[in-house]
């Protein structure tokens, strides 16, 4: 597939996972799982599968310019995409596919988080494969969409319809985060999948969508077209983005266009958006604690995530459903059924 490409999407503060995760090294360049490997690299060797390193691009805020080089040594200055500002996911789709019609006008691409997990590897690519192929030959805007293992209620969810190629399905809607009751209702009726926010679509069809669905990204952006690829395209985007609308693709195009089609995925994924998804993939002890430390001694404590620095020493009893992570200048010891709390403590200062 020479026409392939992928774009990395790796600029979030990952806040949740404060304090290991902070916004001079966010979560995306750390080893959470403990694999000798950070996240953005683990998720750019998954795609050397599907394409050539020269084809991957990595869509960041300005400040990781240097972090993403560290991590991923085999890119160019030209395969980083900086971004002066933080306007959600819409227009650094728009900026990516502006910048690889630019190179391919036949470019046909995935856009996907650098930080998921991913347990089944070869069932990933071989679902993307068959979503390259149908956005190479269709003016089609797809999304893998995650075959649910549970009725959740942290993920937007994907309603679709008929098979219309392969394991391809046409898209009936898109639904937000529902409530239990409703999320339940969702995962009985085998109807919906989970929205993971990676998508497949060649670049000429997902900028056609931006001109129907969000013209003012496409025209602010648009204006690049001269620069892109070129030594005056960082001037330009420093000047234009920080003016386009910050808005979600989702948001943006994938509720409003029609052509979208998604491929049930059953592919061992996760968003890895809190500790608590980190203890739930990872493997657990006889007392259902994840522990990532040498010298760490647990008494009556269960169901518990304990990440400590080497050298360090811990003992800790009497706790059930803790979060437990020394940074060194920071200790965090906090109920994991309250998670959702630590981010406020990030915006708090």
């Amino acid at each position: 597939m020479k026409n392939t490409y992928v774009a990395i999407m790796a600029g979030g503060i990952g806040s949740r996972f404060w304090p290991a995760s902070r916004t001079e090294r966010p979560k995306q360049f750390l080893d959470i799982l403990g694999v000798g490997k950070s996240l953005i690299r683990l998720t750019f060797e998954r795609f050397l599968h599907l394409c050539p390193a020269e084809n991957i691009f990595i869509v960041t805020n300005g400040m990781y310019k240097d972090l993403v080089k560290e991590h991923l040594p085999e890119i160019t200055d030209n395969q980083i995409l900086c971004e002066p500002s933080r306007n959600n996911t819409a227009p650094c789709v728009a900026y990516t596919a502006f910048k690889l019609h630019s190179l391919n006008p036949e470019a046909n691409f995935i856009v996907a988080p650098s930080d998921h997990v991913i347990l089944k590897e070869q069932a990933f690519v071989e679902r993307l494969t068959e979503a390259l192929d149908y956005s190479e030959n269709n003016d089609a805007l797809v999304t893998l969409g995650i075959t649910p293992t549970r009725p959740d209620t942290g993920y937007g969810y994907i309603n679709f319809g008929e098979k219309v190629q392969g394991t391809v399905h046409k898209v009936l809607e898109f639904k937000e985060k529902p409530d239990l009751d409703t999320a339940k209702l969702y995962y009985a009726s085998g109807d919906y999948l989970w929205n993971a926010g990676i998508f497949v679509w060649k670049a000429k069809n997902v900028i056609k969508a931006f001109e129907q669905n969000a013209k003012e990204i496409h025209d602010i952006l648009k204006e690049g077209n001269a620069h892109y690829n070129t030594a005056g395209e960082q001037t330009f985007i420093d000047r234009a983005y920080p003016t386009t609308p910050s808005i979600s693709v989702d948001y943006a195009i994938m509720e409003n266009a029609k052509n979208i089609y998604t491929l049930p995925a059953d592919i061992g994924w996760s968003d890895l958006g809190t500790w608590g998804s980190l203890w739930a993939e990872n493997d657990k002890d006889e007392n259902q604690n994840v522990i990532n430390g040498k010298n760490v001694q647990t008494y009556d404590t269960s169901g518990s995530l304990i990440r400590m620095p080497e050298g360090k020493r811990l003992v800790v009893k009497g706790l059930e459903d803790y979060i437990i992570v020394d940074e060194g200048d920071v200790l965090l010891i906090w109920p994991k059924g309250e998670e959702q709390g630590i981010k406020k403590i990030v915006e708090n200062g």
